[in-house]
């Protein structure tokens, strides 16, 4: 009987950022269930304003996972680790006013956010080969399956004819006697 052992998360808060969700969305998505490296470079290279945000982010989720594993002595390997979570919640509103035409005032809302990142360590599956043994004797290559349908093309003596289009019928036209 295994014991099932619950992969950690650790995690990464940053809270009330001046960018609305739906916008920080945009770069989240764009990391969400990467590799940690892959995920760096994705937010480093991201043209959005939020960008550099979420890569500090990521880098101190990383952080966070060095330091945690350490302090409870668990074995770590940083580049087994992938963006688990990435979240963009509401954040509170700041509400403001703009000069509108003949004394008025039209309100409208400025968007936070608070943006969470969890990142884990992938599950080693048995049977799933992580590094390549090079002592170990290559295998055949696998054959094909184009050889045997030649092979049974040639037995059954058919071979594949281009099939040619019949040639176009040319319209014949006739012209009405205008009755004047």
């Amino acid at each position: 009987m295994s014991m099932a052992v619950a992969t950690r998360e650790y995690r990464a808060e940053a809270k009330f950022q001046r960018v609305s969700p739906q916008k920080a969305r945009l770069v989240l998505e764009l990391i969400k269930g990467r590799g940690v490296q892959e995920a760096l470079d994705t937010a480093a290279f991201a043209r959005k304003r939020i960008a550099p945000v979420v890569h500090k982010l990521l880098t101190s989720a990383i952080d966070n996972a060095k330091y945690v594993a350490g302090e409870e002595g668990i074995d770590l390997d940083v580049d087994n680790l992938y963006v688990k979570l990435a979240v963009a919640n509401d954040g509170p509103r700041m509400k403001r006013i703009r000069p509108a035409p003949m004394g008025r005032a039209y309100r409208y809302q400025r968007r936070l956010t608070h943006i969470v990142l969890s990142v884990a360590e992938r599950e080693s599956e048995k049977g799933l080969v992580t590094k390549v043994d090079e002592s170990a004797p290559a295998s055949e290559p696998a054959k094909t399956g184009k050889a045997t349908k030649t092979k049974a093309a040639v037995k059954s003596g058919k071979s594949k004819a281009k099939a040619t289009k019949p040639a176009p019928k040319k319209a014949t036209t006739t012209k009405k006697k205008s009755g004047k």
